[in-house]
């Protein structure tokens, strides 16, 4: 009588979504898959994100001039740097060196991280316990980082962001601001005599209107502080509106061409809307003008 030959198990079939080569246990471990290989609405809504993000910062990666070290990308808001595993996984491991310091606050989801890099052999990770604003101060940083990332980086935590990337001469910048709420702070402090002074002030008289405008405002104000300092910048919408409403997406490249102009433009856009008073903080190296 003929023995049966074992049953071999068939390797379950992954998403299409998977790219070829990518970790499937970084993806299980990220929650993005199930344990047997699914993708359920929530992750492939993350996952699309991520990697639509990452097709932009990969064109990026491969401009920078190629050295002995490799490229270095510091990750603001890191989180559970799904980001930061995707970029490692898709663009650092083949690559074979290079650096990707994650950038969070909280410690807990900072030794996770670390433990997960570990557990997947993702040695140039590193996960540091700082804000943004400390991380520019901190020793475990070079002096330069080549491309700085700040994804759903929240209000303030995107100003953060680029001056940590100003004060590294950072070739390019990638961000996705959230929840600008201090300029609507400002924009409330002297509505009433906002109101008295120009009718513009009617844009941000509902509380609501105040919110957009101040979210509107606060992102074009950054876009031409980064002109003013020498980056070409693009605006764009990070992925259709049906997956995030945190939407918008700002590339800067350093190009060392300052534009006179657009630092002229911010100072008339503070001065316009009354919020003179973050220009100190929040924009230090635009130049007054001599009869300020």
């Amino acid at each position: 009588m003929k023995k049966r030959a074992p049953t071999v198990a068939a390797t379950p079939e992954l998403p299409p979504e998977v790219r070829p080569g990518q970790s499937v246990e970084l993806l299980k471990q990220l929650h993005i898959l199930t344990r047997d290989g699914k993708l359920n609405q929530d992750s492939r809504r993350k996952l699309k994100q991520v990697y639509h993000l990452f097709q932009f910062i990969e064109k990026l990666l491969l401009e920078l001039p190629a050295s002995d070290t490799g490229p270095t990308l510091a990750d603001h808001g890191a989180g559970k740097s799904y980001l930061g595993f995707i970029i490692y996984d898709l663009f650092f491991k083949a690559l074979g060196r290079g650096t990707i310091y994650g950038i969070e606050t909280r410690s807990e989801l900072v030794a996770s991280s670390q433990a997960l890099a570990q557990k997947l052999g993702f040695a140039r990770m590193q996960f540091l316990n700082l804000s943004v604003a400390e991380s520019a101060q901190s020793d475990a940083l070079p002096a330069q980082i080549d491309v700085v990332t700040g994804l759903h980086a929240c209000d303030t935590a995107t100003d953060d962001a680029i001056a940590f990337g100003l004060q590294k001469k950072a070739k390019f910048m990638v961000l996705v601001p959230c929840c600008q709420a201090e300029l609507a702070r400002a924009l409330n402090q002297n509505k009433a005599l906002n109101l008295q002074r120009t009718p513009l002030a009617e844009l941000w008289r509902h509380p609501l209107h105040t919110r957009e405008v101040g979210s509107q405002l606060t992102n074009v104000l950054r876009c031409l502080y980064l002109e003013s300092q020498g980056y070409a910048v693009t605006v764009t919408e990070l992925v259709g509106w049906e997956h995030s409403m945190k939407n918008e997406l700002i590339l800067a490249k350093y190009t060392g061409q300052k534009k006179r102009a657009a630092g002229e433009r911010l100072l008339a856009l503070l001065k316009e809307f009354g919020v003179e008073g973050l220009m100190a903080e929040r924009y230090p190296l635009v130049a007054l003008p001599l009869d300020a």
